[in-house]
């Protein structure tokens, strides 16, 4: 399928009114929506769901233009913003010392509510394309992994499907009596409201990840179980945290296990934002004790 690329402005207003795209060298933050839309010459009139795609702390990199590139190439739109306006430019940060501790810095100073923001504003600017068909699911790698998952809860209603690789900041510090996570300004709730969650999740992790050490990640699936979250967990063996990261990803890239959970999510998608499910019956299902 082939893929239209563009880009549009968004105004926020969380952290001070402006647009989501342009750099704030006028003290105005900016939000910017990095479009990738399918498109089917003989069709024109077609119509996709929409996917809203989290970055990692480096903003919009190639890693993630091309993994954006490849889920428009089977028949999503997708929408890959910046989320740091409020202190940079749309432009990628590098991959590098520099560019970590700049991502690391931002990702601790963004308030929470602008991230939920731009994640309402970014399913806004999906469903307002004529070419949507209002189906609307989130994935996320790292910083986006978590993003993805918080936009299933905070945007339950719309957002049908997340896929969630190596989702970071979830986890409370054992010592944290506000069970708060430590993503953004003051920390956030996602794992407390976890249970509000209005699709169904993947989660990945590597078993070598040590951004999301064991016991985080058992705290994380455990929450998930207790607030009855509609979701399935994998931990691969031998991978390690950015094992989808085809660029500078320090050693950890491993295209096989990419390319499997890739297709777990376009199963995840396929059947949730292209067949028409009507409403979710959560009464249990009866199991057979069967052979």
């Amino acid at each position: 399928m082939l893929i239209k690329e563009s880009h549009i402005d968004v105004p926020t207003k969380a952290d001070g009114e402006g647009n989501m795209r342009k750099a704030p060298a006028n003290l105005i933050p900016n939000e910017g929506i990095f479009l990738h839309h399918p498109t089917i010459p003989s069709h024109p009139r077609a119509r996709f769901p929409g996917v809203v795609l989290f970055s990692e702390i480096y903003q919009v990199t190639g890693p993630v233009a091309r993994l954006a590139r490849q889920i428009a190439g089977r028949g999503y739109i997708v929408a890959a913003l910046s989320s740091y306006h409020e202190f940079t430019g749309p432009e990628a940060l590098s991959y590098d010392n520099a560019g970590t501790d700049a991502g690391n810095k931002y990702k601790k100073q963004k308030t929470l509510g602008g991230y939920d923001e731009d994640a309402k504003l970014t399913v806004d600017a999906l469903i307002e394309q004529k070419t949507c068909n209002g189906m609307i699911g989130a994935a996320g790698m790292c910083l986006g992994g978590h993003l993805a998952l918080r936009c299933c809860v905070t945007e339950s209603s719309r957002v049908k499907a997340g896929m969630c690789w190596f989702a970071t900041d979830l986890q409370y510090p054992s010592s944290s009596s506000e069970r708060r996570g430590t993503l953004g300004k003051g920390g956030d709730d996602t794992l407390q409201r976890v249970g509000e969650c209005g699709g169904e999740v993947i989660m990945v992790h590597g078993k070598l990840d040590n951004h999301v050490p064991p016991a985080a990640r058992d705290l994380i699936r455990r929450r998930m179980h207790e607030e009855g979250v509609n979701f399935s967990w994998y931990e691969i063996a031998g991978a390690q945290h950015a094992f989808i990261r085809d660029e500078l990803s320090k050693g950890r890239y491993d295209p096989p296990v990419a390319d499997i959970t890739f297709e777990m999510m376009m199963e995840l998608f396929g059947r949730t934002l292209r067949s028409h499910l009507g409403e979710r019956d959560d009464g249990k299902v009866k199991v057979e004790d069967v052979c």
